[in-house]
């Protein structure tokens, strides 16, 4: 029987195994954060405007403006694609891992390539980017969708974009609305790491103990070194 696996599980691992180990194994999850109820708004309304130009196969302004040679791709398991439970599903068979992962939009070019788009909102006083260190998961996700969607036989451009869009501060008020300005960001992915790491998150998997956590960008996971802080703190006081 395969292993489901899901984009996220994926980024999950990327940044502490043993973290993707106690949640897969144990059902032990990390504490989740608030929902981000705006952003989700923002991205149906973007669905919705791009949905319009997919019906009349016709560019969105965004790619007029950018240059931008395609239009957004129709195909009848799109709605599949983006619902949450199901997304795009490939099964990888070194490992027998079901890997699927909910893709927020798919452009097609001139050549037939499909473009693999994802939104991204946010609210700071300066241009967004995609330059941060922590945005690296950013650009992993986009690099699984392009990697799902070639497992499934579909020819994939290397170049993927954020439509990304920043809720001006420099307004003079609220007045009950939100003034937004949305970039266009390219990005060239690299999947050749997708294979490597689900079998290295398979052989995780079958591990009966733990593996030590180990951040993504070097050092202790931060909930990992919160989880053995407190463990030792309550430990100490038992003692006494």
């Amino acid at each position: 029987m395969a292993f489901k696996v899901s984009r996220s599980k994926i980024e999950l691992f990327m940044q502490c195994p043993r973290c993707f180990w106690l949640d897969t194994r144990l059902k032990i999850t990390r504490p989740s954060g608030p929902p981000f109820n705006i952003n989700k708004t923002i991205d149906e309304l973007f669905k919705k405007e791009f949905d319009r130009h997919r019906e009349a196969g016709t560019p969105h302004q965004i790619m007029l403006d950018n240059q931008i040679k395609a239009v957004p791709y129709q195909h009848k398991d799109l709605d599949t694609w983006r619902y949450n439970f199901t997304g795009v599903v490939a099964l990888h068979k070194p490992t027998n891992l079901h890997v699927f992962g909910a893709i927020d939009d798919v452009w097609v070019n001139e050549d037939g390539e499909l473009i693999v788009v994802d939104y991204k909102a946010t609210s700071k006083d300066k241009e967004v980017s995609i330059d941060s260190d922590w945005q690296i998961s950013y650009k992993r996700q986009l690099e699984i969708y392009q990697w799902l969607l070639r497992q499934n036989g579909f020819t994939v451009s290397d170049t993927g974009y954020f439509v990304y869009t920043n809720a001006r501060m420099d307004v003079d008020g609220f007045g009950d609305h939100l003034e937004f300005k949305t970039k266009l960001i390219p990005y060239t992915g690299n999947s050749d790491w997708v294979g490597p790491t689900l079998e290295k998150m398979k052989a995780c998997l079958e591990g009966d103990m733990p593996p030590v956590g180990e951040a993504a960008m070097g050092g202790e996971c931060d909930f990992c070194a919160y989880a053995r802080s407190r463990t030792e703190l309550t430990l100490k006081h038992l003692k006494k």
